[in-house]
């Protein structure tokens, strides 16, 4: 008996979709090895959060493999899939499309613009079409290895044309968008010399995501200025916008990590070895730690400064509290990042030569990268946390910080230009990182607070965080995109690809 073609319709229609992640740079990276290529493993913020997401869900990551030249990967992308859970699918740029898109539009202008700070911003135009140019070749990879059901989620900043790159090609696919750093008020947003093209690039998805609400609220008012007859609606996180006879729905869903993975891990043996070596080599000094990426962004002077104030005000803190700034090496090769790396190292030789004494040096100051186990040992080793952005979109140290810290016994000190202040507030220790006293005060006053108070507070903090985990985080955004919830899609081992539909082709 032959099957109704609406019913056949229906069925495809309904069919449970694969998650597609596109971002700028694949949770993989190529490096050249003698005479062939060695896959390692990336690392970040967001491939930290999209993972746990992706991993053994039949789904696809679609990115910048790291390199400018042509890789024959052989069977190393296979065996990377194999590992990650997920198919991986590379974009290649070349360097003139690195240095205008990445270098240029990504970090020349868009960050810095989104962070508020536009007297670092370079409005090239040539750095514009090159943004456009590299969002559709990465709509095209998209084409090639995605199926007119799956959802492709794209990601962060680097990317906002893709959906209109898609449209523009004529491959319909359903899209949603999410902002991972922060999105800035009209009087900033404004500057841009191509603000309406973007903000109608970002207007092409399905779905809008941003950290917070007041991300949500300026990129609204934005669009008043550009749009005024748009009609927004609806309550709540989720508003929905017409466009065009379209429905776009924004929202805000602030991202997590994946709470049981670090606290499970934070309590292994691995961990625990290096925590008991580390505890023995600070010679009882407590630890107030700080894990930041290099960047203009995280306010690493205004931190230093703040704790050699806090070291002048309070001799009582000399062989008893111990700074240990780690910081993770980024675009070392951009003179911005060379002077600031140049600044923070300056800070660090003064503090230490203005206070060091007897053995005990105030700062420890480690310029590369840790590995997990070792970072998850200094977030049980630190008794205070320092996470004072200038701006961020959430900041996950945040809460990897407060996930680790199993005996309950840190004090998290948190800027409240981070992203996590909107739901840490109440009990971290919220702090303005340009008040270089009122950082001072706050280590002081985390030093010195009562055992019973700090108990409480970061009792509540890690309830907050693994409440509010990884996988709640995306159930949100995925309920509001098409009422799914991440266990709705298959596993690796449930999902059957349906040989017709891997061989359609988009017109």
């Amino acid at each position: 008996m032959s099957t109704h073609p609406k019913s056949e319709r229906t069925k495809k229609e309904n069919r449970i979709e694969r998650l597609v992640a596109v971002s700028n740079r694949l949770p993989i990276a190529v490096q050249r090895k003698g005479g062939g290529w060695q896959v390692q493993a990336g690392s970040g913020g967001l491939i930290t959060a999209i993972t746990p997401v992706l991993k053994n869900r039949g789904g696809l990551w679609i990115g910048w493999s790291g390199t400018t030249e042509e890789v024959d990967w052989g069977e190393e992308l296979n065996i990377a899939s194999q590992k990650s859970g997920y198919r991986i699918h590379p974009v290649t740029l070349t360097p003139e499309e690195l240095e205008n898109f990445y270098f240029g539009f990504a970090n020349e202008v868009i960050w810095p613009l989104f962070h508020d700070l536009t007297t670092r911003c370079n409005f090239n135009p040539k750095y514009w079409y090159f943004y456009l140019q590299v969002n559709d070749k990465y709509a095209e990879t998209i084409g090639k290895y995605s199926l007119p059901s799956d959802y492709i989620w794209v990601q962060d900043y680097h990317l906002i044309a893709v959906a209109q790159m898609l449209r523009k090609r004529r491959i319909a696919r359903r899209t949603g968008f999410f902002l991972h750093i922060p999105f800035p008020s009209p009087d900033v947003f404004m500057r841009l010399p191509w603000r309406a093209q973007l903000l109608r690039a970002l207007l092409e998805y399905d779905l809008i995501g941003f950290q917070t609400v007041r991300d949500r609220r300026n990129f609204i008012n934005c669009l008043q200025y550009i749009a005024p007859n748009l009609k927004t609606s609806g309550r709540g996180d989720v508003l929905t916008i017409q466009v065009d006879g379209r429905t776009v729905r924004v929202g805000a869903f602030p991202i997590s990590i994946d709470y049981e993975n670090f606290a499970s891990t934070s309590a292994g043996s691995a961990v625990q070895t290096k925590l008991h070596w580390l505890r023995e080599s600070m010679g009882g000094s407590q630890i107030v730690l700080g894990v930041d990426r290099l960047d203009y962004t995280k306010g690493l002077p205004e931190r230093l400064k703040s704790f050699r104030l806090a070291l002048e005000r309070h001799p009582d803190l000399h062989r008893k509290l111990t700074l240990v700034q780690v910081l993770v090496p980024s675009r070392t090769d951009v003179p911005e990042y060379q002077q600031l790396k140049s600044e923070v190292e300056r800070l660090v030789g003064e503090i230490n030569g203005q206070f060091t004494y007897g053995g005990w040096a105030p700062v420890l100051y480690m310029f590369r990268n840790l590995g997990y186990e070792e970072l998850l040992a200094y977030y049980r080793a630190a008794q205070i946390a320092l996470v004072t952005p200038i701006k961020d979109g959430m900041n996950l140290v945040a809460k990897e910080y407060c996930a680790c810290n199993l005996e309950e016994e840190g004090v998290l000190i948190l800027s409240e230009f981070a992203g996590a202040a909107a739901q840490l507030q109440k009990n971290a220790l919220l702090v303005n990182p340009h008040d270089i006293e009122g950082v001072a005060d706050a280590i002081y006053r985390a030093f010195t607070m009562d055992p019973e108070e700090k108990k409480a507070r970061m009792k509540r903090l890690r309830e907050s965080i693994k409440k509010n985990n990884i996988f709640s985080w995306v159930d949100a955004y995925l309920a509001a995109a098409f009422s799914k919830k991440l266990d709705d899609f298959p596993t690796e081992e449930e999902y059957v690809p349906d040989i017709r539909l891997e061989r359609e082709q988009d017109s």
